[in-house]
């Protein structure tokens, strides 16, 4: 699942919101929610989902040891929060803030 909330300049999302689940866990469904609140919140964020089932080698090379878990990226991809279960819409807003303050500094 992939789920653009709005084009940042130059088409590319400015916060990434990854989530790493699992098909039968109520959690995960939890989690779901809370990404697409805060990405509806956040200009440029997209919501990523991997299958943690589909993708076995993905969770392990990312170092994903429960489901949910939560990464949230800023436009070049580096990670500013992980959070194993379901984070609250306050954390993640948190961290797609530093995402968007960086993308905001000159030279970055």
């Amino acid at each position: 699942m992939e789920h653009e909330t709005d084009d940042a300049p130059g088409g590319s999302p400015t916060v990434r919101l990854e989530l790493f689940s699992t098909s039968f866990c109520g959690a995960c469904r939890q989690t779901r929610a809370v990404l697409e609140r805060a990405a509806g919140l956040v200009p440029g964020a997209v919501v990523t989902e991997h299958d943690l089932a589909l993708e076995p080698e993905l969770g392990e090379r990312m170092g994903i040891v429960q489901s949910p878990t939560t990464i949230v990226r800023d436009a070049s991809g580096r990670e500013l929060l992980r959070a194993a279960g379901v984070p609250s819409v306050p954390q993640v807003l948190v961290a797609a803030e530093q995402a968007l303050s960086g993308a905001r500094r000159p030279g970055s």
